[in-house]
């Protein structure tokens, strides 16, 4: 469990295109075996700590002859950004991916106090 000891808590979240690969023959929609896309992610602002990152596909288009096989998750984290990964095998055939995601964690703030020498 994360715990957030601060005063300022910072949401920030996107929707953003993997890849359309059915378009351009790309290796998701005529490949086999496991393949993997990744994207990085950079926030606006950076976070004061490591935040939780929450990733779900709002898009998936599939071969409806293939078994559907979709792994997403989140990894990379750091308080600047993380990479989206997207992962299929076997005989999947994907046209495209979009995948939305929501980062929750401490920012920084005004009243913050900072070290003075």
């Amino acid at each position: 469990m994360k715990f957030l000891i601060n005063q300022a808590i910072g949401i920030e979240q996107g929707d953003d295109v993997l890849f359309s690969d059915f378009a351009d023959g790309g290796e998701m929609w005529t490949g086999s075996g496991a393949r993997e896309r990744r994207k990085k992610i950079t926030f606006s602002s950076p976070f004061k700590s490591e935040p939780a990152v929450h990733v779900a596909l709002s898009l998936w288009d599939m071969d409806s002859a293939t078994n559907a096989r979709a792994d997403v998750t989140a990894e990379k984290i750091t308080t600047k950004g993380f990479d989206i990964v997207f992962r299929t095998w076997a005989d999947t055939r994907v046209a495209r991916v979009r995948v939305r995601w929501m980062a929750l964690g401490e920012v920084f703030h005004e009243d913050d106090w900072q070290d003075v020498y």
